[in-house]
């Protein structure tokens, strides 16, 4: 069940629902007027965030190559690796 506070409790409330989504890793979600408004999470949580995105990006990127044939074997790829290492 998500946390949701007050864009009131927000300013009135700024170190509690800091230590909140740092002890949790879990957003806040901030409603004005009785709406959504916005999500407030820790940095960490945040950059863990971009990261998986990032991750399922490259997965895709991959999965792209694979479906339009775009791969060589195994063997071809470390021998063309060690050769440049040789370099």
């Amino acid at each position: 069940m998500p946390t949701i506070r007050s864009s009131a409790d927000l300013r009135n409330s700024y170190n509690e629902i800091s230590t909140f989504c740092h002890e949790y890793s879990e957003p806040v979600f901030i409603t004005k007027n009785g709406k959504g408004d916005l999500a407030v999470m820790s940095i960490e949580a945040y950059e863990q965030l971009v990261g998986r995105c990032e991750l399922y990006s490259l997965i895709q990127e991959g999965m792209d190559d694979l479906a339009a044939g775009k791969t060589r074997p195994f063997s071809e790829a470390m021998a063309d690796i060690r050769s440049r290492r040789k370099r």
